[in-house]
């Protein structure tokens, strides 16, 4: 059976897509078999892992509203091992036309239900925000996994994210749980950088990845080549720290 990991963090511009595109890249690579779901309108995942979003006839939106079955909504990847549900802009409106659905709470997890048996890992990329998408990401997953910037604020956006977490967890999901938090953006000659991992790993009581995901100009470009790290630059920083974060993933007992 597969396990679902949404990753999700409330805060925009925190590395949220990036881990999404790579980890599942370096799972694939691992020779683990797995489905990417973008659940993000901005379809930044789907690009970056070599979809044309703009071109596309099944997407997220087609599967979530019932127009498409889900196996006519799974895209190969340039990855062997690596399939996609992309997304494009037709999502941004689809909260307004799921707000009646039945159980809509359940939608994601309805859908992938009888798919998720096919793959080691299904990683579901979340909007930056609470919404329905997010909540329908976090009702399907087994866990979370939540990128946070090595920035002065991120303690307070973590904080608030897990409050998000728990009232999930008693609501919708009670077998949810926080995987892991890792860091990226990571500038180790920067004082502040340093200071905000040792809060973080003081102040709160959960699983922190030793991976920790620095400032990386080649991870920065390659979205832009609609390429994970690991085609784009296989011996990049990033690169590197992604394949760590991918075997520390896989060696969870959970």
């Amino acid at each position: 059976m597969g396990k679902i990991i949404a990753i999700t963090n409330q805060k925009g511009g925190v590395g949220k897509t990036t881990t999404a595109i790579n980890l599942s890249a370096c799972l694939a690579e691992k020779k683990k078999k797995v489905l990417t779901i973008d659940i993000d309108p901005q379809g930044n995942t789907s690009s970056g892992l070599g979809i044309d979003k703009n071109n596309i006839e099944n997407t997220i939106y087609e599967l979530l509203i019932g127009k498409a079955d889900i196996k006519d909504c799974i895209y190969p990847s340039a990855m062997r091992k690596l399939s996609i549900i992309p997304s494009n802009i037709n999502l941004s409106g689809a909260e307004i036309e799921l707000i009646n659905m039945k159980k809509k709470e359940y939608l994601l997890r309805d859908r992938i239900e009888k798919i998720k048996g096919k793959y080691d890992y299904i990683i579901i990329d979340c909007p930056p925000s609470l919404s329905l998408l997010t909540i329908n990401a976090m009702t399907a997953a087994d866990s979370v996994i939540v990128p946070i910037q090595s920035e002065y604020y991120a303690l307070e956006g973590l904080s608030q994210l897990i409050h998000t977490i728990d009232l999930i967890k008693e609501r919708l999901n009670p077998d949810l749980y926080i995987q892991g938090v890792v860091f990226t953006m990571y500038d180790a000659r920067t004082n502040l950088s340093v200071q905000v991992v040792d809060n973080v790993r003081e102040n709160l009581d959960i699983h922190i990845y030793n991976t920790i995901i620095p400032r990386n100009v080649r991870l920065a470009e390659a979205p832009s080549y609609s390429m994970p790290i690991i085609l784009y630059d296989a011996r990049s920083s990033g690169a590197y720290a992604y394949r760590k974060l991918a075997i520390e993933v896989i060696k969870e007992k959970r």
